[in-house]
């Protein structure tokens, strides 16, 4: 995720879903809204509705690259959560896959986006206004889990987020991950801007000490994701499957 200052580079889709909304279902024109609280990030919700109200996408109409190099790894017809998915871009590839997908972020703007493109492409989604902390995590609920670049959670927070994301995942679920490592900080292509934000194996290796790794790897690649991922990065790659 971003940092707020307009200097700083721009940050994740996933980044919206700080913490905030009821986990209702919102439709493409009506999206359910609740106040957010504040975040390390201020006005969490105002920010990104405004990043998100302007025309065209934020990080474009391209499924990340990362996810589509490793969504192999699910089985057909895998029922999957993605997590703070902005403007859609990655559950309507996913939908386009033969996935029933659910998709949360804390964007009411966003999601609206999301659904209106949905619709235009054909695909039935489970479209949702939530942040981390009033998503309701159930336990077992999906063949997989989706975060791409959702690092706009401070570390409490992300213990939090990754707890969730563990305990929703069925027994031989897979989670696919990607973000920015501290290298980040010398690109400034995207991402939070701030250090304690970033990923590295060891943090990975905290945060879900029962996975199986079935990818874990620092890379550099040049992004192409819309005006918000462009340039250089330093990222992480991560699939991790939980044991069953």
């Amino acid at each position: 995720m971003p940092h707020p200052d307009p200097a700083a580079s721009s940050a994740s889709s996933a980044s919206s879903a700080s913490s905030a909304s009821s986990a209702s279902p919102a439709s493409p024109a009506t999206p359910t809204t609740a106040p957010a609280p504040a975040s390390g990030f201020g006005d969490a919700r105002g920010m990104w509705d405004a990043r998100f109200a302007q025309p065209g996408l934020l990080f474009g109409a391209t499924a990340n690259a990362f996810l589509q190099r490793e969504a192999q790894r699910l089985a057909p017809r895998s029922r999957v959560l993605s997590v703070a998915d902005g403007e859609g871009r990655n559950s309507i590839w996913l939908a386009e896959q033969g996935h029933a997908v659910t998709a949360f972020d804390l964007s009411p703007v966003a999601v609206a986006k999301a659904g209106a493109w949905a619709a235009e492409r054909g695909q039935n989604l489970d479209l949702r206004v939530a942040g981390v902390d009033d998503w309701a995590w159930t336990p077992q609920a999906f063949d997989a889990v989706v975060a791409i670049f959702v690092q706009f959670a401070d570390p409490a927070m992300r213990a939090r987020l990754f707890a969730g994301m563990w305990q929703t995942l069925k027994p031989g679920g897979v989670l696919l991950l990607q973000g920015y490592t501290p290298k980040q900080l010398d690109y400034r292509t995207g991402g939070p801007g701030k250090l304690e934000h970033l990923y590295t194996t060891p943090l990975l290796h905290e945060l879900l000490p029962l996975a199986e790794w079935l990818l874990l790897q620092d890379y550099e690649d040049t992004l192409e994701e819309g005006p918000g991922h462009a340039g250089r990065s330093a990222l992480i790659g991560a699939v991790a499957r939980k044991p069953g």
